[in-house]
């Protein structure tokens, strides 16, 4: 069990529905990190943008971008996640994808699609929570609209780390800095969210605000807004537990079941 877990988050504009650009944007973007890392993080629908053409950009699960992140994890000796547009048994799924530096993957669908966009109508919810164990460490996985829904989110499982990939819009921007340190602080677990910058072809425009807090709520890092950025920020075992044995918030937590 590794005492600590270094991430790299990359906070970066996408080139509208073409993978293959994206592809390459983001293999330079991962080759400039010269420090050694454990994982990298990359946002949601990472290969085209936040689309609802998933026909025009979808691949499977043996797909160019499922190898490309098996290779490159495997190169850089990472861990390397992000949500990217898979099609399976006549489904769509925006889909995330947990590679592993061994090449072995594990995914999660996106549970809460947003309806707002119609993404409900042309992608399929997922219905189960996935929890990574790696390096010692357990990692819960969701994608941007899932930050709305706590209960979701709720640290049963006593993870250590809840993570969001997303394409999350300026003009919402204060949820989605307020959810974070909020979800830190009420599961008493690290919470790292990635987020794009850029305009996308629909005319939003993305502010980034990635960010990564502590189980106190506290900001970790000093990622700018509105701009491409890599971060690595440096998670630690003794600083979970410290909190969690003094404090002992997650204790006293609610007992429920979810219903689906």
């Amino acid at each position: 069990m590794q005492k600590e877990l270094k991430i790299a988050l990359i906070q970066s504009n996408l080139v509208w529905e073409n993978p293959e650009q994206n592809r390459i944007h983001f293999t330079n973007k991962i080759s400039a990190i010269l420090e050694s890392v454990d994982l990298i993080i990359l946002p949601e629908m990472f290969t085209s943008g936040f689309t609802m053409h998933p026909n025009l950009v979808a691949e499977t699960m043996t797909g160019d971008t499922v190898s490309w992140m098996q290779k490159l994890a495997n190169l850089k000796k990472t861990a390397i996640t992000g949500s990217v547009v898979i099609k399976e048994n006549n489904h769509y799924y925006n889909r995330l994808l947990f590679v592993f530096p061994e090449g072995n993957i594990e995914y999660y669908d996106k549970k809460h699609t947003f309806t707002l966009a119609g993404e409900h109508k042309v992608y399929k919810a997922g219905s189960k929570q996935l929890m990574v164990h790696y390096l010692g460490w357990k990692i819960c996985p969701l994608v941007c609209y899932d930050l709305r829904f706590p209960v979701w989110a709720r640290n049963t499982n006593d993870y250590d780390v809840v993570l969001y990939v997303a394409n999350w819009p300026k003009i919402r921007v204060n949820a989605w800095d307020a959810l974070l340190k909020a979800r830190a602080i009420e599961n008493m677990s690290y919470c790292i969210g990635v987020n794009r910058v850029g305009l996308d072809a629909n005319g939003f425009e993305y502010s980034g605000n990635s960010g990564a807090y502590d189980v106190l709520g506290k900001r970790m890092d000093s990622i700018p807004t509105d701009k491409e950025a890599t971060e690595i920020v440096t998670l630690k075992k003794d600083h979970i537990n410290k909190y969690r044995d003094k404090l002992g918030f997650l204790n006293d937590r609610d007992s429920f079941s979810l219903k689906g």
